[in-house]
């Protein structure tokens, strides 16, 4: 295993290599939020989407949805028939271990070893989206759909509605 980061020339090789349309963007700015990454390219903040790796059960797992939202750890313990204690967000040493990319740089593919990944479906309705590009200056510009192909991801509602939820997820 390599232990070097991976970063947004990695990504490009991967999506190259696997033919996955989409673009790197090079950004001014840093963008370590949702907010932030909005406004550095100029759309909504329904449009970035976070990776976000979960552990279940201690095996990991990516969720993948729209930036405004929350993933509801409920919905990821249902769907693996764990309990909610079960569930824990990774932690950064992990995230780097298991896709090679620093937590809010993280891209939906391209991860150092292929993970279970669960897409939900606010994703796919917006007509194009921007993702972690692998640094904190980078994001990718590219189909829902091709982040669903991809990553063979399964689509999951990745939200439980219910009690107002925090801003304390990020990237």
């Amino acid at each position: 295993m390599s232990s070097h980061a991976l970063g947004p020339e990695d990504l490009s090789v991967y999506m190259q290599a696997h033919l996955i349309p989409g673009e790197i963007l090079q950004l001014s700015s840093l963008t370590p939020t949702v907010e932030a990454a909005a406004r550095a390219v100029g759309t909504e903040a329904e449009r970035i989407v976070k990776s976000i790796l979960f552990l279940v059960a201690g095996r990991p797992v990516l969720a993948i949805t729209c930036g405004t939202d929350r993933v509801e750890t409920r919905a990821l313990a249902a769907r693996y028939g764990v309990g909610r204690k079960r569930v824990k967000l990774a932690d950064a040493q992990t995230v780097m271990q298991e896709t090679g990319f620093e937590v809010g740089a993280m891209p939906p593919f391209g991860h150092r070893y292929p993970l279970p990944t669960l897409l939900d479906p606010r994703v796919l309705a917006q007509p194009e989206v921007y993702a972690g590009g692998g640094s904190d200056s980078t994001l990718v510009r590219c189909s829902p759909r091709d982040i669903l192909e991809a990553t063979q991801a399964e689509v999951l509602d990745l939200l439980v509605p219910s009690e107002p939820q925090s801003e304390a997820e990020a990237g």
